[in-house]
């Protein structure tokens, strides 16, 4: 985990140790959360305790281990409720990964970054990392490449200035010249791939999800491993996952979702 850049203001500050905490996913010492923020230890102890005192986080004295406070939990309940397309897309999710057997991720983005929303792994099907909340690079994933193909071009151009074009692979795009002629062969196809781009042996087939006037509000994929199937078999999966993808897109489309930004 990388130190995470300055926010201006107290708020962003504050934001920013609570991003950090939660990125955790697991009870966390202080000392490991002044490991990966800029901020001194007295200005971090700070903010740790307006954060506890505020129900944002809650502190165990006899372990000394901080986690999300309940008053955090009910605000990403209702957050979840209301700008997630989770709630109205599950049912179509689960019954795609029944028809296919494979794991089915959910995802949409902000800021450049693809946030997974939901997965359903059926029984027997490939376990992924990925789990909800969790952040991702868009240039390297199936679901970040088809969001970013169907962005208009100022939206585009803001998403690619913050990827870090890391190589995770040798399959990675490792900059924008390289990326954009896949991303004009997706706005032509419909459809997109990670073929080991992000993780080796992961392969993904991926399908925006679009809504009111045709605006991406997220995007759906297929995952499996290379050990399972080869890249050439995702396309046995194309039809249900463009024909769920749709399904979604119609629920969606008078429900105000924030855009893929």
């Amino acid at each position: 985990m990388n130190k995470q850049t300055v926010t201006d203001g107290t708020v962003g500050k504050a934001l920013d140790v609570l991003d950090t905490v939660v990125a955790f996913g697991r009870a966390v010492r202080f000392t490991e959360i002044l490991d990966v923020c800029p901020y001194p230890k007295a200005t971090l102890h700070r903010i740790l305790q307006t954060l506890t005192s505020q129900g944002m986080l809650a502190y165990d004295e006899d372990r000394q281990l901080y986690v999300p406070g309940l008053r955090l939990v009910r605000i990403g309940r209702h957050a979840w409720n209301q700008s997630s397309l989770a709630p109205l897309a599950m049912p179509f999710v689960e019954s795609l990964a029944a028809d296919v057997n494979e794991t089915v991720h959910l995802a949409q983005m902000e800021k450049g970054r693809v946030i997974f929303i939901t997965k359903v792994t059926p029984e027997g099907g490939f376990h992924t990392m990925a789990r909800p909340g969790r952040r991702s690079p868009a240039h390297c994933t199936g679901v970040g490449k088809v969001m970013l193909a169907f962005m208009d071009e100022t939206r585009l151009q803001a998403a690619l200035n913050v990827q870090t074009w890391e190589a995770f692979t040798p399959s990675t795009h490792v900059s924008a010249a390289s990326l954009l002629p896949e991303l004009e062969q997706i706005r032509t196809e419909g459809i997109g791939y990670d073929r080991e781009e992000h993780e080796q042996g992961i392969i993904s087939i991926a399908a925006p999800i679009k809504g009111g006037a045709g605006r991406v509000i997220g995007a759906l994929s297929i995952v499996t491993s290379t050990n399972r199937l080869g890249p050439d078999g995702l396309d046995a999966f194309r039809p249900a996952l463009m024909r769920t993808a749709a399904q979604i897109g119609r629920e969606g489309a008078v429900w105000p979702y924030p855009v893929a930004s």
